[in-house]
């Protein structure tokens, strides 16, 4: 059983997360997050915890923000665009038990430890900038468990991870 209680944006993401694991959800309802939905959030984070499971796209990442501004401590589970897709749609109730696993396993919160990366270290490596930047962004995101970002929220998520620039290898 997971402790936790997991924060996703629809009953999908819970049948999903459901189908693997022995799980409690809390659903957004996408953007229709409101102040008793984050009043709600808060108090089961003081109290068991929380772990946000947000779509890869842009909805959830807005919802992710506002989360994690509104309440400090929040665990965060990230999965990849490509590993949660169809044809025609992306989110977590697309991605592989695997996957699944995988992202619940690379927890990041956003009260723990802040690197000394730096924006020009990303540079520096080609990670923003550059010609080829988005797709060995998309490399590090996978390698870290980080989501698909851009340069800003990358140094951001590297720096809590305690990352350094000689530990970020691209090719």
């Amino acid at each position: 059983m997971i402790k936790e209680v997991i924060v996703v944006e629809g009953k999908n993401d819970t049948r999903r997360l459901q189908e693997f694991f022995d799980c409690e959800t809390i659903e957004t309802h996408g953007l229709g997050l409101n102040k008793d939905t984050i009043d709600f959030i808060r108090k089961v984070n003081d109290g068991r915890g929380v772990i946000l499971f947000l779509d890869p796209d842009s909805p959830g990442e807005k919802i992710r923000r506002k989360l994690n501004e509104e309440i400090p401590g929040l665990k965060n589970a990230f999965i990849m665009k490509e590993d949660a897709r169809t044809s025609k749609k992306v989110g977590v109730e697309h991605a592989s038990k695997k996957t699944l696993e995988e992202a619940l396993n690379s927890l990041l919160s956003y009260k723990e430890y802040e690197g000394d990366l730096t924006m020009n270290d990303l540079y520096e490596l080609g990670l923003c900038g550059q010609k080829d930047a988005d797709r060995k962004r998309q490399e590090i995101s996978r390698k870290y468990h980080i989501g698909r970002c851009n340069a800003r929220t990358m140094l951001k998520r590297l720096k809590l991870l305690g990352i350094k620039k000689e530990d970020l290898s691209v090719e």
